[in-house]
């Protein structure tokens, strides 16, 4: 048993609190004197020190998608502790040389890749990686990049620049220069004042007004998740990536694709932009890389812009180092990660468990505070309104109450906090590719008595 271990089985529960009260600082919550403390966990559910259970429906934060305590994991890091525990990848290694060939093949092209810690890590690189292309590209005014709002891209200053998130940025403002956003693909509230099937795609069309209004040798790149997530589950008609891709391509700008969340199978597809047939030139992934057993992230890039950076000339290579990133036992883990999810079909697994959770979530659809119901693979938001006529956006203590009700029953959903000011009003839910069948049946059944609560 570990130091640890023996720690907490000396300590009362009081006692653990009361050290957390005086030592910790929380991520991104108010602060809390009264934290759950979890304990262990397996499958979808986790247990927390009371030795309540609750069904975790977001699997930590979007992160833990093949399910909690697969011994297989745990092995591969052990294994590879024991072997090898780190070494820079200024050299190299096997995990890392297995693994980067793996999410090449993954992504079904020839891919570089360049291991980070962290999602904002890899959108860093890939920022840096894009601007550095255009430069030894003979291109050196192109340094813009253009986002969405609503969309989340990291929390360091340039990846934090490139969110478009008012919430998250205010009070760390001036964040890194050459960051533009527009609005997102929202057909529920179109910006655009449009429906679906009579527009003109205007939200895709917007990219290419942009990249005029700004000059299009000053635009490096355009960065987005196939679908955006922690800013509401907002998912795009079929042809908006697409044609963002085409119009990307006739202005010679790059298309930097944000697999942290849709990634590793959480949209029924490996990646989430395959179910859109596109391809990216930079790819960016963390989260499900490990299923968060490890921190690991990665960013991918087309081996044509790659090779650019081989080339001999002062400055010519990528200058930039992660001491951590690509770490052997994480790497190992991932590996084994990823072929757990083949070898188990989880990822058609994760496409039958979304199809099916939407289609028992219909029961919601006319309930008066439910605006819309959105899922992209096993990810779903809930829209909640204060009235359906109106679109209102329903006010935090309705949102809380349903959230609270859900974990007084056991079950853990998360919402769009801290995003757009007024419109923390999504229900989010990412569960484990381990959630089983009667798992469902019960996020579902939670899910119904929570709101008729309301």
């Amino acid at each position: 048993m570990s130091s640890e271990q023996l720690m907490a089985d000396a300590l009362s529960k009081d006692e653990l609190l009361e050290k957390d009260r005086h030592h910790m600082w929380h991520h991104l919550s108010p602060y809390n004197p009264n934290p759950m403390i979890v304990t262990e966990a397996s499958g979808a559910w986790v247990t927390d020190i009371d030795g309540n259970r609750y069904l975790d429906a977001m699997s930590g934060l979007w992160c833990v998608n093949i399910g909690y305590g697969r011994q297989e994991l745990a092995d591969a890091a052990y294994e590879q502790l024991k072997q090898l525990a780190y070494f820079p990848l200024t050299q190299s290694h096997v995990p890392a040389i297995r693994l980067a060939e793996k999410v090449s093949e993954w992504l079904g092209g020839e891919y570089r890749v360049f291991f980070s810690n962290s999602g904002s890590e890899a959108n860093e690189v890939a920022f840096k990686i894009a601007r550095q292309y255009h430069q030894q590209n003979g291109e050196p005014g192109r340094y813009k990049f253009i986002s969405r709002y609503r969309a989340y891209h990291g929390n360091t200053m340039g990846a934090l620049a490139a969110t478009g998130q008012a919430v998250r940025k205010y009070k760390y403002e001036p964040l890194a220069p050459g960051f533009l956003h527009v609005s997102p693909p929202y057909c529920y509230r179109c910006p655009f004042g449009k429906s679906y099937g009579s527009c003109s795609l205007e939200c895709a069309q917007v990219f290419d007004e942009v990249i005029n209004w700004e000059g299009a040798q000053t635009v490096a790149a355009v960065i987005m998740e196939p679908v955006i997530t922690g800013g509401g589950v907002i998912v795009p008609p079929p042809e908006y990536l697409p044609k963002v891709r085409e119009i990307c391509d006739k202005y010679g700008v790059l298309l930097i694709i944000d697999e942290v969340i849709c990634g590793f199978g959480r949209s029924g597809q490996k990646f989430g932009h395959q179910n859109f047939q596109i391809k990216p030139d930079i790819v960016t992934m963390a989260k499900g890389i490990t299923s968060a057993y490890l921190p690991l992230s990665a960013t991918a890039v087309r081996k044509e812009l790659a090779d650019r950076f081989l080339e001999q000339g002062v400055d010519q290579h990528f200058r930039h180092v992660n001491t951590f990133g690509g770490n052997p036992a994480a790497c190992a883990l991932a590996l084994r990660n990823l072929e757990l999810l083949e070898e188990e079909q989880l990822i058609a697994r994760a496409a039958q468990l979304g199809a099916e959770l939407r289609r028992k979530l219909s029961v919601l659809e006319d309930h008066p505070h439910v605006g819309d119901i959105r899922s992209f693979g096993f990810i779903c938001g809930i829209e909640m309104v204060e009235n359906r006529s109106s679109k209102e956006p329903a006010a935090p203590d309705k949102v809380g109450k349903v959230i609270a009700e859900c974990k007084k029953r056991g079950l853990i959903i998360g919402r769009n906090g801290d995003t757009i000011p007024g419109y923390s009003n999504i229900l989010t839910l990412s569960p484990p590719f381990a959630t089983t069948d009667e798992d469902l049946a019960f996020i579902v059944n939670v899910l119904t008595e929570a709101f008729a609560t309301l």
